[in-house]
């Protein structure tokens, strides 16, 4: 098999679960695999990372997602390989008539996506991705949809808690190396959704029209070492090559001792050529010291313009603790605290595409409703845990704003309601049945349906947004929240309520099915 039919093969529309396949089957067989139906995606939980927790996630990966779906379709050699798959008694999984069906009809021109646009504040419970139309193609759909969206969502949060962490410093992302393969690249581009302003990937800076980012490494040192030569001269190579873009990592031998001063030389050899540098890298040691140290003989130097880049696991925390320590211990060294921090820029990776202490999203697609005689009927996953129980029926969402312009609640009802002109809204928790609040209209500032049509009778219903689009996106809903719901440790929960008339709908089929047990 050629390299471009295997990619064909693993990464088109054979890029999914085996069941998704065996279930389609059965609704062909069964007769009712071009029945309507709607399926919701979303999460239950925000992302715990151990000792901190998010109060928000920030949606990613929808273009990404229409991306694939628009060129994902059944072909020869993937009929040809699912042809060849055998049971256990050596007969063939799939018949010749669902394989031709999946040969004229294998495609999602017939479905309907509704979803939240990207960069958007999302929270949990509340659908945030929508696929309506023929069942069995909405069910293939399910692993794709949740393995691009799931993840990116993922990192765009996290991405999100770090651009908290350092404010309006510059922000890189340098995680590819430690990417879990091929996900580099939809990884970078979640966080620069999140809030990275560029990323080190390449390729993956090019396809988002940006200018990649780096410094170099410490084998570059380690090369002009071994041949006899200095880290001056390592350095000074470097700035000869690269004058307008020179920024050294200075921790291959002794930050202080040795790649400060060398780095310094370089610096006005620079100036005299009428080059100004960019500054340095510190990739290790106590990075808050070294910052305060750094930042004083650089000023001394005459070089107060130039900036310390800070990478070695970076996180949220990580951040956090460095600006503090940098706070305390400046004064005490003859450093202004705000200077040191102001010339910082950060350069983060293997926590950040990893989303370390938290390695993967909640994020779940299921069956809410069927069309039975054109009219939706409710569909309800029933479960022990009452947390897994689902909202059943054709559904939408919106976003209230309070008097002060503030996000206070996110609403989920079926999609014929209209919460804008209730005159009293009444806001039900999700489980339990007897806690609710009520809003009065003139308490309301603003209510804002969430989900729109994105895909449609074979492609998008719009251009495709920009990257600043996504990344504006986020920093205004970031804006509606208040500030408790930001918070590192315990945030504020956010509430995520239910209409009346969803509530009394899932509390009548939860009774049903009860009632038909005992039957």
């Amino acid at each position: 098999m050629d390299q471009q039919t295997l990619n064909r093969l693993t990464q088109g529309i054979l890029f999914t679960d085996m069941y998704q396949l065996t279930m389609a089957q059965l609704y062909f067989k069964a007769g009712i695999h071009e029945q309507r139906a709607h399926f919701d995606h979303f999460f239950r939980q925000y992302p715990n990372y151990g000792g901190h927790k998010a109060g928000y996630c920030i949606y990613a990966g929808l273009e990404s997602l229409l991306d694939w779906m628009k060129e994902a379709h059944f072909d020869d050699n993937d009929l040809h390989y699912l042809a060849g798959e055998k049971d256990a008694k050596g007969n063939p999984v799939f018949c010749p008539e669902f394989l031709d069906w999946l040969r004229k009809e294998g495609n999602f021109r017939k479905l309907t996506v509704k979803a939240m646009a990207e960069g958007r504040v999302i929270h949990p419970n509340v659908p945030i991705t929508m696929v309506e139309g023929p069942l069995a193609m909405a069910q293939i759909l399910e692993t794709t949809l949740l393995n691009i969206i799931n993840f990116q969502t993922l990192i765009a949060t996290k991405a999100s808690r770090i651009r908290h962490s350092c404010g309006s410093k510059l922000l890189m992302e340098f995680g590819l190396r430690r990417a879990h393969g091929y996900g580099g690249n939809f990884g970078a581009r979640a966080a620069v959704i999140g809030g990275c302003d560029y990323t080190s990937n390449v390729g993956q800076s090019y396809a988002m029209g940006l200018p990649p980012k780096g410094t170099h490494s410490h084998a570059m040192v380690q090369t002009w070492l071994a041949l006899g030569k200095s880290e001056y001269e390592a350095f000074q190579a470097y700035a000869d090559l690269y004058p307008d873009n020179c920024l050294l990592l200075i921790d291959t031998i002794d930050s202080l001792k040795s790649g400060l001063p060398n780095a310094i030389k370089v610096f006005k050899n620079l100036r005299s050529k009428g080059y100004e540098p960019v500054g340095v890298r510190l990739d290790s040691g106590d990075l808050a010291y070294l910052a305060i140290q750094v930042s004083k003989v650089l000023d001394e130097a005459g070089f107060p313009k130039a900036c310390i880049v800070l990478s070695n696991d970076l996180d949220e925390m990580t951040i956090n603790q460095i600006n503090i320590q940098i706070r305390e211990d400046a004064p005490r060294n003859g450093a202004d605290p705000q200077k040191v921090i102001d010339r910082l820029t950060y350069g983060v990776g293997t926590r950040l595409i990893t989303s370390d202490g938290q390695s993967a999203l909640g994020g779940v697609y299921k069956l809410v409703a069927l069309q039975v005689d054109g009219k939706w009927v409710p569909a309800m996953k029933f479960s022990n845990s009452i947390a897994k129980l689902i909202n059943p029926g054709h559904k939408t969402a919106w976003r209230i704003y309070d008097s002060r312009g503030r996000a206070t609640a996110d609403l989920v009802g079926f999609a014929d309601e209209e919460p804008a002109s209730e005159e009293v809204l009444e806001l039900h928790h999700p489980v339990e049945k007897d806690v609710m609040r009520r809003l009065k209209r003139q308490e309301i500032s603003r209510v804002e349906p969430l989900l729109q049509t994105v895909w449609d009778k074979g492609g998008r219903t719009r251009p495709a947004p920009s990257l600043q689009e996504l990344k504006a996106n986020r920093t205004a809903d970031l804006n509606y929240l208040d500030t408790g719901v930001l918070r590192m440790h315990n945030p504020h929960i956010y509430h995520v309520s239910l209409t009346t008339k969803l509530l009394d709908a899932k509390v009548e089929l939860i009774k049903k099915f009860r009632d038909r047990l005992e039957d």
